[in-house]
């Protein structure tokens, strides 16, 4: 029985693929019903049908306080930055065509990381205090994030294009030598500036407030719909440069196009969260195995993956050790770092 149906709406046609329907729809009623369950836990404990009366404003004057200001911002963060790691590693991996490719691996964390702790560095005064509003420290990173993918892809190109094996190679090294710099600016810069930027290098959603929520979304979402509408080329390019350019693919065209969406979702998602890794990784991975590499389904699929291990990663974080809070990256690399060496073993060639 064929796992794809046809869909006819006017004079357009479209190829639905059931298998993949059910799964991206139970995942995100999974989603919704473990977004339920975290705000509900904590400190002060509040009961599903509660949980849902406060985030309409119709619970009690304490439980409408702690869903809606101090639970549901963290919360949402966690989704919408788990989403766009895990697509920012999905393109990577599709126009790179290797499997062990994230966001970590060629830099851009690491440009996002040397230009929070420039920031904190360069705008603290003798005080150990911030000349500027820290609200400008996501923007720096966003920035440090682009201008890193844009001098990886840079010093890859040849006369020939961007070769994916060399590209990888140099956001190796650069971020071998953007992650020494940090580490001497955070040796030479004030306690704040290391204090502060440990717990942003991990990774962490605590202290997050809506207005940064009302950034982010709309980021991801934008760059979301933009990438929707690239999948074909996404496709295209998981055939090798030969055969998309024989079927009439602008490949390195494509190819810059796609790597400046992972870098500003990858970006957008370190601006905020921190650098939590792995992420960008293990979703991908675990969206191909459930729905296949075509990427109409592989994408949004990651990207749900991609939420829910950043949302668990949260909730154990804020409570497995309460009243101690640990940063949300300490468990995601828990999880990462062995899946990663199983990948390598995995893929031996």
């Amino acid at each position: 029985m064929s796992r794809h149906r046809s869909l006819r709406i006017g004079k357009s046609s479209f190829l639905i693929d059931t298998k993949a329907t059910a799964i991206i729809t139970g995942l995100t009623i999974g989603m919704v019903l473990l977004m339920i369950i975290s705000l509900g836990i904590g400190q002060l404990q509040v009961w599903p049908i509660d949980v849902v009366k406060a985030v309409f404003g119709a619970g009690t004057d304490i439980q409408n306080l702690t869903v809606q200001q101090f639970r549901a911002p963290r919360i949402v963060l966690s989704v919408f930055a788990g989403a766009a790691l895990a697509m920012s590693g999905a393109i990577l991996q599709g126009i790179i065509r290797n499997p062990l490719a994230s966001p970590d691996i060629i830099g851009i964390t690491s440009g996002a990381a040397l230009a929070t702790v420039g920031f904190l560095t360069v705008f603290s005064d003798r005080g150990n205090a911030l000349t500027v509003s820290i609200h400008w420290m996501p923007l720096a990173s966003l920035i440090g994030a682009i201008v890193m993918g844009i001098l990886v892809y840079s010093l890859a190109i040849t006369r020939n294009g961007v070769q994916p094996l060399k590209l990888v190679l140099i956001g190796i090294g650069l971020a071998a030598a953007l992650e020494a710099i940090t580490t001497m600016l955070m040796l030479l810069g004030p306690i704040f500036t290391a204090a502060r930027a440990n717990i942003w290098l991990t990774g962490s959603v605590n202290g997050t407030n809506w207005s940064e929520i009302q950034t982010i979304v709309p980021w991801v979402l934008g760059l979301t719909l933009i990438l929707f509408l690239l999948t074909p080329r996404l496709n295209i390019q998981e055939l090798g440069d030969e055969l998309a350019k024989n079927a009439g693919a602008f490949v390195q065209r494509d190819r810059l196009i796609l790597l400046f969406v992972s870098t500003a979702l990858a970006g957008g998602a370190v601006a905020f969260a921190g650098g939590i890794s792995f992420v960008g990784l293990m979703a991908p991975h675990m969206a191909r195995r459930l729905v296949g590499s075509a990427f109409g389904s592989l994408i949004p699929t990651a990207a749900l993956i991609g939420g829910i291990i950043v949302l668990i990663a949260d909730l154990v974080a804020r409570t497995a050790f309460a009243p101690l809070e640990v940063p949300v990256g300490v468990f995601t690399a828990l999880i990462g770092a062995p899946y990663f060496i199983y990948l390598l073993f995995k893929s031996k060639k």
